[in-house]
């Protein structure tokens, strides 16, 4: 069996669990800008399913997070009303964790039964397992780190997070890929458009990465203006603060790298657009890279916007949900212009 014999119901089953996927991450920055990620501080993986049903349940959970810091430092005022307000999107989170394991665990169950998971497609799979896995115990361990004497969590362990996410989304988008990809002309100059794709997608996961320090370190509500920092291009305070044990966990260096990185983005996926332009692509792939250009694009105004208005909950996801969509096109291009053979089945 060849790369493309796979049937469909793997293909929509894998794209399915893509998209929910792309939803939890939605989802977590709901979660994660409404100050609502500490707000159930058990994990339990099968208890934990069913919430709170009666007033003395509630009860129950409301006291339990009273025992922690974020409640006793920061929510001291905080009314069970106003509780059960941050924890249903803790919870909704949580238990779209949960679906998404069952529905990547039982359809892989009766696939594997059926014979369709064979060889690299059924190594692929497993390693997708092994990722979905890693990030539910990832979201965990970030939570914990906001449970301790600092009521916030840790932003590398949300970088993490966030990183294997992507990463999940990536190996099935690369999988389906592989499934479903026609061969196509080979292009002019493939080396340096494969090379520069390669450049766009680290330029692009590193500047994700920033993102996500900013937003873990809240830094994206320190300086409101644009193009510059409260009236200077490298804030004075910054100066005086800034040093080599704590520039990455400085939220204003954060908050000015993420604003420059943006912009070496911006020159690369251009870089690669104009090559592209004189390459003679195929059509699907040429559309790949306009539609590169046009989310470069919108991500940049939208993280303008965001940083203007102070993070609100609706642009701030909504520039989220575009990271990861950047992400997904980069990585489809770094495919499009891999050289690599087609994969066999052994």
């Amino acid at each position: 069996m060849n790369k493309t014999a796979a049937p469909k119901g793997v293909v929509l089953w894998l794209l399915t669990g893509a998209f929910l996927i792309l939803l939890m991450v939605i989802i977590g920055g709901i979660t994660r800008l409404t100050n609502s990620g500490l707000s159930m501080v058990e994990w339990n993986v099968i208890s934990g399913t069913i919430p709170p049903l009666s007033e003395a349940e509630w009860q129950v959970v409301f006291q339990k997070y009273q025992q922690f810091p974020e409640y006793q430092k920061i929510n001291f005022s905080m009314d069970l009303q106003a509780f059960k307000q941050i924890f249903w999107w803790e919870y909704l989170h949580r238990l779209l964790g949960r679906v998404i394991g069952v529905v990547f665990f039982v359809p892989f169950l009766l696939f594997l039964g059926r014979g369709y998971l064979k060889g690299w497609l059924l190594r692929r799979v497993l390693l997708i397992l092994v990722l979905g896995m890693a990030q539910g115990a990832m979201g965990w361990l970030m939570v914990k780190s906001g449970l301790e004497d600092n009521p916030h969590v840790s932003h590398f362990r949300l970088a993490a997070h966030l990183c294997l996410a992507l990463a999940l989304i990536g190996t099935i988008l690369w999988t389906v890929a592989d499934l479903t990809a026609a061969p196509s002309a080979t292009p002019k100059h493939l080396p340096t458009l494969r090379k520069g794709s390669k450049v766009v997608l680290i330029a692009v996961l590193g500047q994700i990465i920033l993102g996500a320090f900013v937003a873990g370190l809240k830094a994206g509500l320190y300086y409101n203006t644009f193009p510059l920092m409260n009236g200077e291009f490298f804030p004075r305070l910054l100066q005086e603060t800034l040093t080599w044990g704590n520039f990455l966990e400085n939220g204003s260096f954060v908050q000015f790298l993420h604003r420059w990185v943006a912009l070496v983005v911006v020159v690369l996926v251009l870089r690669l657009w104009l090559k592209s332009r004189l390459a003679g692509l195929p059509s699907g792939t040429m559309g790949l890279v306009h539609l590169l250009l046009a989310l470069t694009g919108v991500q940049v105004a939208l993280g303008i916007v965001t940083l203007l208005y102070q993070v609100p909950v609706a642009l701030g996801v909504l520039h989220q949900l575009v990271a990861v969509l950047l992400f997904s096109v980069a990585l489809l291009l770094v495919y499009r212009f891999r050289a690599a053979p087609a994969l066999q089945t052994a």
